[in-house]
């Protein structure tokens, strides 16, 4: 069941990114990324008014935690998608956030059987492959063109390291505590991203079309509660793992839907996505 819950979470984020991503070239990326937050914190509130829960200290602040991490792997994936470096900031940051729970998990005594760890292991440059955009090409770098690149590992790296923090806080969550962390979680994920753009001089105050990014978000709110309950029930390497190929979903749909033409690393990342997949289940 965990393995199950896991991968509909990834399908959920896959698609919650895709719609966002589709939004935002209609629009403008930073009021899409904060209306996303408020759509996820909305489906949240909704989501643990129905199932109660008794959440306690602690669990609020795993919650907080989470929340932290949530907005700053998402301000940070935004103000690198903003500078036009997808193609570095997407790949790091889908690594990074599989990587830092898998060590967690790790750390914290999971062993996964043989066959699992092989797909664990292959995951990671599976989501590299999908996510990796083609550079474009340069005889010789410029001196703008490698501050560019430097700035893109850095966000991939931060954005990594905060949706890595989000898994892995909130696997700390037990069940009797019901949703409210993760609605806790959006709130605060929302501020975050919010003050990430005033520091940053973006305009992110929602109008007209950015109000669409209530529905991506309220997506990927569904995806991190799947994911919660997949942690619950499995392991915390396992679950963050598999949640982390959504990029896979997110090329598969604008490959049929915007027809975008699918490069070959990225079908070798698809690859070798079911193949983690098949060795994990």
């Amino acid at each position: 069941m965990a393995v199950v819950l896991s991968l509909i979470a990834a399908v959920s984020y896959g698609l919650s990114d895709f719609l966002g991503g589709v939004l935002s070239r209609r629009t403008s990326a930073w009021p899409v990324a904060v209306t996303a937050q408020l759509g996820g914190l909305l489906a949240m509130l909704v989501a643990a008014a129905y199932a109660g829960g008794s959440p306690t200290r602690v669990d609020l602040a795993w919650g907080l935690v989470a929340g932290l991490g949530n907005g700053i792997g998402t301000a940070f994936l935004y103000r690198g998608f903003a500078g036009g470096r997808i193609g570095v900031v997407a790949p790091v940051s889908g690594v990074g956030a599989a990587v830092v729970p898998l060590v967690a998990g790790l750390l914290g005594g999971e062993r996964p059987g043989t066959t699992a760890a092989v797909g664990l292991v292959l995951a990671l440059p599976a989501i590299w492959l999908v996510a990796r955009e083609p550079a474009a090409p340069a005889s010789t770098p410029s001196p703008q063109g490698r501050a560019a690149l430097s700035s893109g590992v850095v966000d991939g790296v931060v954005a990594g390291l905060g949706f890595g923090v989000l898994f892995t806080a909130l696997a700390q969550v037990p069940a009797d505590a019901g949703f409210w962390p993760l609605a806790l979680d959006q709130l605060v994920g929302s501020v975050c991203v919010a003050t990430v753009a005033v520091l940053g001089g973006h305009a992110w105050r929602p109008t007209g079309l950015a109000w669409g990014g209530l529905l991506p978000g309220a997506l990927g709110g569904v995806a991190t509660l799947l994911f919660l309950l997949a942690s619950q029930q499995g392991l915390l390497s396992v679950a963050a793992v598999l949640t982390s190929l959504y990029p896979g979903v997110t090329v598969l749909l604008a490959a049929l839907v915007l027809r975008e033409r699918l490069r070959r690393p990225q079908v070798g990342g698809l690859v070798l996505c079911l193949a983690a997949v098949a060795l994990i289940a």
